[in-house]
């Protein structure tokens, strides 16, 4: 059995602003109409033999993930929430120990794939799988080396030892280099770019990782004991978890072991590390530029222009990323767009929101969308799935009034349950249980105008919760 076990857990700050902590790039439709995420599950459809995956992801990504994997119709076989980040050797242990768990009678293989990768060429991808699969069902630890096309900096390398191929044993990683040993690498024929991607024997990596970093076997080990079942998801225990020393897979046992080999890989590998990343992996115009939503050029060259919910015209622009959202907008040369972390740094410093949230907030039964607010007052738009419920819940420093743009609401006010339809409105006065239902089959649209001396999202009572959001305001 090969398990599919998807990493997703990064923020993806140099894409910002449309990747954001709470919102981050593997849930975005970057290259096409699905997320990353879909994209790298939907990736192993057709493989001989593959399970359903084993998904390890952010907890405050869980109910996103969960969604986004139930549209493209993806079973998970386990859904990993980590209460904090700890690189991949941490996370990459966990779901080794819950594939073992579940099947104490075999030793899946495990294919690990981050869940923010462009892979253009599926079927080579694949044919990479199984020239792989057989060193790994023989206790070898398989990485997947990228066939460089140019000399890049910004990645990591693997050397290849002599042989025929197509799998051959590492001779060493090594760092990232600067650009004349980076030329001299790919020159030479013998060294890939380091993927991430990995396939291993869930017991061969354990018994590497207890050999190589027991301390983290040790913190994964417990963290899985003492795990709970939360709906859908495997929830870590905080404590337990945070021991984990934070160490990436090849730090902690590739490095190191003397069982690790290579496949390359030449399948239109992207891991869309920033902005010029992105443009260069999608199609381009005769003048270089690749636009998304509504956008207008004269003259540009060579420029990534993206919409979300306004017009951008640009003119004579060369060589320049535009990215504009509902909250904000990012203007940099191309050779400038690593440097969008640090100004993502800057404004997570000064305390601003945009970092971790957008405009539009993803709930479990929908979403909201704040479109405009002043002193003591508010005004969201809420959209809530088909059957979907939002908790019930009280306020202590507002009021709520409900107006029923489309779609049929079914309303509990105090004691009180009735419906509302379209152009029907409530009033929820401070104070008062309340809820909002979907009982239809189209989405609920409804706007929401609060007025209190206080709307932050954290005042917020939940007494009954579907989601299992008892005593949070996420």
């Amino acid at each position: 059995m090969l398990i599919p076990v998807i990493l997703s857990g990064g923020s993806g700050t140099r894409l910002w602003p449309l990747s954001r902590e709470l919102y981050p790039k593997q849930l975005l439709p970057l290259t096409g109409a699905r997320t990353m995420l879909q994209e790298t599950a939907a990736r192993v459809e057709g493989v001989t033999g593959v399970g359903a995956p084993i998904v390890v992801c952010n907890e405050s990504h869980r109910f996103m993930v969960a969604e986004q994997l139930r549209e493209i119709g993806v079973a998970a076989q386990a859904i990993v929430l980590e209460p904090v980040g700890r690189n991949t050797a941490p996370a990459v242990a966990v779901a080794a120990l819950v594939a073992l768990a579940q099947r104490p009678e075999s030793s899946p293989v495990l294919l690990v794939l981050p869940a923010d990768h462009v892979i253009h060429e599926v079927e080579a991808f694949q044919a990479a799988i199984e020239q792989g699969r057989v060193a790994a069902e023989a206790g070898q630890l398989v990485t997947f080396g990228i066939v460089p096309d140019r000399a890049e900096t910004g990645y990591g390398y693997i050397r290849r030892a002599k042989g025929d191929g197509p799998v051959f044993e590492v001779a060493e990683f090594v760092e990232k280099p600067d650009h004349a040993t980076a030329v001299r690498y790919v020159q030479s024929g013998e060294y890939y770019w380091n993927s991430g991607m990995f396939m291993f024997q869930a017991s061969a990596f354990l018994a590497e990782l207890k050999a190589q970093a027991p301390a983290i076997l040790a913190a994964c080990e417990s963290a899985v004991a003492a795990a709970s079942h939360d709906l859908d998801f495997i929830r870590l225990p905080a404590a337990e978890f945070a021991a984990s020393p934070s160490d990436s897979i090849d730090y902690a046992v590739m490095e190191k072991t003397r069982s690790a080999v290579v496949v390359p890989l030449d399948a239109g590998w992207s891991d869309v590390g920033s902005w010029s990343a992105l443009q260069d992996a999608l199609p381009q115009d005769e003048r270089g530029n690749v636009t998304a939503g509504d956008v207008i050029q004269e003259g540009a060259q060579g420029c990534y222009l993206h919409s979300t919910s306004r017009l951008i015209a640009a003119v004579g622009l060369k060589d320049h990323v535009v990215v504009e959202t509902k909250d904000a907008v990012l203007v940099a040369p191309r050779d400038k767009v690593q440097d969008v972390k640090a100004l993502v740094a800057q404004l997570k410093a000064q305390g601003r929101y945009e970092t971790s949230l957008h405009r539009e907030v993803f709930r479990p039964w929908g979403s909201y969308d704040s479109i405009d607010n002043g002193e003591r007052f508010q005004v969201k738009r809420l959209v809530v799935k088909p059957g979907a419920s939002m908790s019930l819940q009280l306020h202590h420093h507002r009021a709520e009034h409900w107006i029923v743009v489309s779609g049929t609401a079914r309303i509990t006010r105090g004691e009180e349950s009735f419906l509302l339809g379209e152009n029907e409105s409530t009033f929820i006065p401070m104070g008062t249980k309340h809820r909002i239902e979907n009982p239809g089959k189209v989405t609920l649209h409804i706007i929401e105008v609060q007025s209190g001396s206080y709307l932050g999202e954290d005042d917020i009572v939940r007494f009954e919760d579907i989601y299992g959001r008892e005593g949070s305001n996420k």
